[in-house]
């Protein structure tokens, strides 16, 4: 895991760098994972907490494996 963050910093990391690397935008991830546009922003900046069934839609969104999107691997 990366040192020095905390989980949701890393959490929230990962997510922006992934939706970036995907060209997509906060509206089209917030569509694909069946959230509002705010709920990914939110995620983005570690303001919110992810649930696991986002989680583990994400993962299967960006094809990552759980252990990635949370940090375990890098990316």
């Amino acid at each position: 895991m990366q040192e020095g963050n905390n989980y949701n910093d890393i959490l929230a990391q990962n997510i922006r760098k992934l939706r970036k690397k995907n060209n997509y935008s906060q509206e089209y991830l917030a569509e694909l994972i069946d959230r509002t546009r705010e709920h990914v922003n939110r995620l983005e900046t570690g303001r919110e907490t992810i649930g696991f069934p986002t989680f583990i839609k994400l993962a299967e969104v960006f094809g990552v494996s759980l252990d990635e999107l949370a940090g375990f691997k890098i990316l």
